[in-house]
């Protein structure tokens, strides 16, 4: 009888002693950290020489091993007691105060880890939230802050416990609206309220000594530091996790900046739908994404070369500082923060629950497109166009996710998808219309600037690119002539086109034997059906087509046969490769296989082959008394056009027995033009194919570069040349249902 009550009562000893060992522990831990402000009278200690360090892991490590002796959720007499007498709302307060030196590096840590290592849940507390809201409103307000690294792991473990808990986002966010400073309703204004009172006191450590320590939350013991800044700022009243990660991104240390931006990710991927509106609403969360991203584009020197800009590869977020030396040109650094950030919020938009995704692209395209690279487009000087054409064609080859490309398509050219008609308004879309004219502007670079631009806007996935320049003014097909009332419509193309065909034949800009090619000429080209030519189905068909483009060039200004380079095999292989990537982008673009059936039409209405073909056109009938550079930038964009698998295409640009309507013009019938003039002006050069191939090794670099007399036509025949058997490799690729062997 006595043994089990014995027993019994060793037991009963064995369970509630060290629950109470552990509170006295922790209540002497604290006690002793806080009469620590009673003793000392030295304010230039650090605090890594005091015990204060000490007793706070002391109290960490009760905390945890207190959790690990209760049944989970049931909360221990240590951790009530942090709660009860706010402990962690003296500890912001000291932190604060920064008292003594190097406390808010402690007062983080000791967050930090008491939030990751207690599991549990404590940020719904008011005593916990509360002085988490005031740790994070002085932190990283100072770039270089010393407490960087431990600001953004108390951060990160924020970050972790709303991905857990969305719903803990209102908690954290809570108070005033971080641009207008109104309440959040009444929580937001108790709680601004409460951070008024519990700013930075001013008392001495004499007064502090007169007070009660006890209990109550130490609110004066952070009253007699030099450097504590007046909780009245309203830059500190209004910062929250989102601004304090925002300016740690900012960091020059890379591995802080990289984990902010970590976890800034983290916290804007939250799944619950509420959470993410709540994040968009109550926080200013766009605001400070784009305004920084704006901030980096205005840092970019003005006097920045455009051609060290389209130099830089593509960028990315994760590789901080991987830029090479600052000399290597002027503003490269500039230049990698920018698309750095940029790379950074291509990825976020990405990432992003998408309601916080809509929200930061519709605000970079309201501050950074609109706001700022709009006028700097529109603008006059050809310095500032120039540049901001360089920054614009970077930013295009860096974007990526599909929202935010899809704002950037919005701005560039709009949203029209109806034919153009010539007599449009260019203010229907100003910046459209002044891009496309830009091609053809007097300034040779900016022509040729803004065809890169194009260029690499076409290298984009996304449809409405091709539609908007070209594919909506070929919809009709209305570039084919008609079949006359009460004629058979194919009878009568297949007349028309035979007679075609026998002026080709007759027209001695064509040539019938083509060595290099491994075709063979036919007397007569086959007939293309109505309905378009998108994939003939004889062999012979597609040599014709081939042959049509590589015999536009006449002998006497081919250069390549007296050349040792690759043969025609090679433009083949690289218009395949070309030709595989270009449909892999347009896969999910549910494009037609065969042209549009033809229709009755109007016959006074005027095919009009839209403004940037027109640009392209009129700059292609030009080619041989325009500069190297802007020729090769030019049939550039018009071979990228011809790549794009669409049957319209194929049929409007690469089809050279189109029996066209009258007054329309299409790829071919301008190239016939350009040779026709070439013909003329061989005839007035003297020794033509003696110099052109001597222009020809200048610019393969096989001779030292010499001025002679019409170097801008022969370098015009050189890109003219090489261009026909750009076409011609496209056109077999294209064509050949089962492709090149």
């Amino acid at each position: 009888m006595f043994s089990r009550l014995g027993a019994f009562l060793q037991q009963a000893v064995e369970t509630q002693e060290p629950s109470i060992d552990l509170l006295e522990a922790f209540t002497e831990h604290w006690k002793g950290l806080t009469h620590y402000y009673l003793e000392t009278t030295d304010e230039n200690t650090p605090v890594k020489e005091t015990d204060i360090p000490w007793r706070l892991k002391q109290m960490l490590d009760i905390l945890v091993y207190e959790e690990k002796q209760h049944p989970a959720g049931e909360t221990g007499p240590c951790l009530e007691y942090l709660l009860q007498h706010k402990i962690l709302e003296t500890l912001s307060t000291l932190g604060k105060a920064e008292y003594p030196p190097g406390m808010r590096q402690q007062v983080f840590l000791f967050f930090s880890r008491v939030l990751g290592q207690v599991q549990h849940p404590l940020l719904h507390y008011l005593n916990v939230h509360r002085p988490v809201q005031k740790l994070l409103q002085f932190g990283s307000n100072v770039l270089g802050s010393a407490t960087e690294k431990e600001e953004v792991q108390f951060a990160a473990v924020l970050c972790a416990k709303i991905k857990q808990d969305p719903a803990l986002l209102t908690y954290i966010l809570e108070g005033k609206n971080l641009l207008t400073g109104s309440p959040q309703g009444d929580a937001g204004s108790s709680q601004g309220e409460s951070l008024a009172t519990n700013g930075a006191l001013t008392a001495s450590p004499e007064q502090d000594r007169e007070r009660s320590m006890g209990d109550a939350p130490c609110t004066s013991l952070a009253r007699k530091p030099k450097n504590s800044v007046s909780s009245s700022s309203p830059l500190r009243k209004e910062n929250n996790l989102i601004t304090s990660l925002i300016n740690l991104c900012k960091s020059q240390k890379s591995r802080v900046a990289l984990k902010a931006q970590e976890n800034l990710l983290l916290l804007i991927s939250v799944a619950q739908q509420a959470a993410a509106t709540y994040l968009v609403q109550n926080s200013a969360l766009c605001c400070l994404v784009t305004d920084h991203l704006c901030d980096l584009y205005n840092a970019v020197p003005t006097s920045a070369d455009p051609a060290d800009i389209l130099s830089l590869e593509r960028v990315s977020w994760r590789l901080q500082n991987n830029s090479t030396d600052e000399a290597s040109f002027p503003g490269k650094g500039s230049l990698d923060a920018f698309f750095s950030w940029l790379d950074y919020c291509d990825h976020l938009v990405r990432e992003a629950h998408p309601v916080v995704a809509d929200a930061v692209t519709e605000a970079i395209g309201e501050k950074l497109f609109q706001g700022i690279l709009q006028p700097q487009l529109l603008q006059m000087s050809e310095l500032g166009i120039l540049t901001s054409t360089a920054m614009l064609t970077a930013m295009v080859r860096q974007i990526s996710a599909p929202a935010l490309l899809q704002e950037l398509v919005t701005f560039l050219l709009g949203t029209e998808r109806q034919p153009e008609a010539i007599t449009d308004s260019p203010q229907q879309h100003l910046l459209r219309s002044q891009l496309i004219e830009h091609c053809n502007h007097l300034s040779d670079e900016i022509s040729l600037a803004t065809l890169r631009l194009f260029e690499e806007l076409l290298r984009k996935p996304h449809e409405h690119i091709v539609y908007s320049l070209v594919l909506r003014n070929l919809e009709e097909r209305s570039y084919i002539l008609r079949s006359q009332p009460g004629q058979e419509e194919r009878s009568t193309h297949e007349q028309e086109h035979y007679e075609d065909t026998l002026e080709l034949e007759e027209d001695p800009y064509f040539t019938d034997e083509f060595p290099d090619t491994g075709l063979r000429t036919c007397k007569k080209p086959m007939a293309s059906s109505p309905r378009g030519p998108a994939r003939p189905n004889e062999k012979t068909d597609v040599n014709e087509i081939v042959l049509s483009f590589l015999g536009l060039v006449p002998d006497e200004a081919k250069t390549s046969s007296y050349l040792e380079e690759a043969g025609y095999d090679t433009y083949v292989h690289d218009a395949l490769r070309l030709f595989q990537e270009c449909s892999v982008n347009i896969a999910s673009w549910n494009w037609p296989q065969a042209p549009k059936p033809l229709e009755p039409c109007d016959p006074q209405a005027a095919f009009y082959e839209g403004h940037f073909l027109k640009v392209l056109f009129d700059r292609m009938t030009r080619i041989l008394d325009q500069p190297y550079g802007l020729n090769l930038q030019m049939t550039s964009v018009l071979s990228r056009l011809a790549l794009f698998p669409h049957p319209h295409l194929h049929e409007y640009l690469l089809d050279p027995y189109l029996n066209l309507a009258p007054g329309c013009r299409t790829l071919f019938s301008v190239l016939i033009r350009v040779i026709g003039d070439l013909m003329q002006r061989i005839q007035r050069v003297s020794q033509f194919p003696a110099k052109l191939l001597l222009v020809r090794r200048q610019l393969m670099g096989l001779v030292p570069e010499e001025q002679i007399d019409h170097m801008t036509l022969f370098q015009g025949v050189v890109v003219l040349e090489e261009f026909c058997k750009e076409l011609a490799a496209i056109a077999f690729v294209k064509f050949t249902p089962e492709g090149p062997a």
